[in-house]
């Protein structure tokens, strides 16, 4: 299975394959600019040259980009709507001069407006922004905090539905833990692959984001916690591992903390794989 780590673009956007391949990642997850700033610095052609280079040398595959966190795309506010367009513009931009075949975006908030505002400016933005499938925009589904969109995968489908260009669903077991989907027991996990069936359908599901959650079921809290050091548990993740599911590249977002490094996560999800039968 291909399994990898957001990884740190610190000292040029390249330096993230050689992180990728210390950590043993057969796919990984970067942001290609500031996450938490509207401002960003052009990718220049070595750059640009040396991702390319080093990517197709370390056979990792698929490559996804992750959008900033301050984007919303369902945004009531004018000029905020407009500069997250802007920026989901510049990201599909970024990644087909790198090669990324995927930009991860969280699907937003209406703020209060109401989710028919939202829902409609999302779609128009995706509709706008997203004029081919290369890069495909993938969705990531919401913790279920008040206002946000997209937290249920019937919402998720609603959306799918309405945009003209393919896109894809980002699926984070955190996420969906917090809004209300029982990860950690068997009957929970088995609804829930069900569901997708049902609605977004496994075909539209490019990546798993493998988190395991410091907040309860149902909690609305969007805190990501170590493989099996949270409420989801390590019974849950090795069920989550030996489902359907597994068959999908994750990608973990684990803290960076005292308690457990990134190699240690990896070594964990690949002893629960190698007893997988």
């Amino acid at each position: 299975m291909k399994l990898g780590f957001h990884i740190s673009i610190s000292g040029g956007v390249n330096r993230a394959i050689d992180r990728a391949l210390e950590l043993n990642c057969s796919t990984f997850q970067v942001f290609t600019r500031n996450p938490r700033s509207w401002k960003y610095q052009p990718l220049n052609e070595d750059d640009i040259n040396s991702f390319r280079t080093k990517i197709i040398a370390s056979g990792i595959y698929p490559v996804y980009s992750h959008m900033p966190y301050i984007s919303n795309l369902s945004s009531p506010n004018n000029e905020t709507y407009q500069k997250s367009k802007a920026s989901l513009h510049e990201e599909v931009k970024r990644c087909k001069l790198l090669g990324i075949p995927f930009i991860i975006t969280h699907v937003g908030s209406h703020l209060g407006a109401g989710e028919a505002i939202g829902l409609e400016r999302l779609v128009t933005a995706l509709n706008e922004v997203s004029k081919d499938e290369n890069p495909m925009i993938l969705l990531e589904n919401g913790a279920g905090s008040p206002n946000n969109i997209g937290n249920r995968l019937e919402e998720l489908t609603m959306i799918i539905n309405k945009v003209e260009p393919k896109i894809g669903i980002c699926f984070d077991t955190c996420h969906a833990f917090a809004a209300g989907y029982n990860l950690s027991s068997k009957p929970g996990l088995a609804s829930i692959i069900n569901e997708i069936q049902l609605t977004i359908g496994f075909d539209r599901i490019k990546v798993i984001h493998l988190n395991d959650s410091k907040g309860e079921l149902n909690s609305h809290i969007d805190h990501h916690e170590h493989i099996g050091l949270g409420k989801i548990g390590l019974e849950g993740f090795k069920k989550i591992l030996r489902s359907q599911l597994s068959e999908i590249p994750m990608i973990m977002e684990t803290p960076i903390d005292e308690k457990r490094s990134d190699a240690e996560n990896m070594k964990l999800v690949q002893k629960i794989l190698a007893f997988k039968s």
